[in-house]
């Protein structure tokens, strides 16, 4: 099975069901992964609002067929993508859904508008 890959943003988007969720069809859901950098980001962000991390974590993980474990590809990857990157103001947490998706050379998902100045070798989706 072909994958997609979320960013914490596109996660949050469909969790709080703000514009642009409606991009991420159960078709497209039924293909998606996401690392857990990304994942933690999301847990983080819900218990900050008020979750119990239990149920936060729940939530973050409901979006998604497979948690993909950061590991030290995506890692080099990752630190290779600053020089790029860095101009856009993009987080180790978007560089790790951008490694994760050039490992699997999968489409990204992302609500950040800054991801459409990218140039890389897999199509990224900007929601809104």
């Amino acid at each position: 099975m072909s994958s997609i890959v979320l960013d914490a943003s596109a996660m949050l988007a469909l969790i709080h069901q703000e514009p642009g969720y409606e991009k991420l069809t159960a078709p497209l859901l039924a293909q998606a992964v996401a690392s857990t950098v990304n994942l933690s980001e999301v847990q983080s962000k819900l218990v900050s609002r008020g979750w119990a991390p239990h149920e936060a974590w729940e939530d973050a993980t409901s979006p998604v067929r497979e948690a993909v474990p950061f590991d030290a590809e995506q890692a080099r990857i990752a630190g290779d993508l600053i020089a790029d990157t860095r101009p856009l103001g993009l987080s180790l947490g978007d560089r790790a859904c951008l490694a994760l998706a050039l490992t699997l050379e999968a489409p990204a998902y992302t609500c950040e508008r800054a991801w459409k100045r990218l140039r890389l070798k897999v199509p990224i989706h900007v929601m809104r």
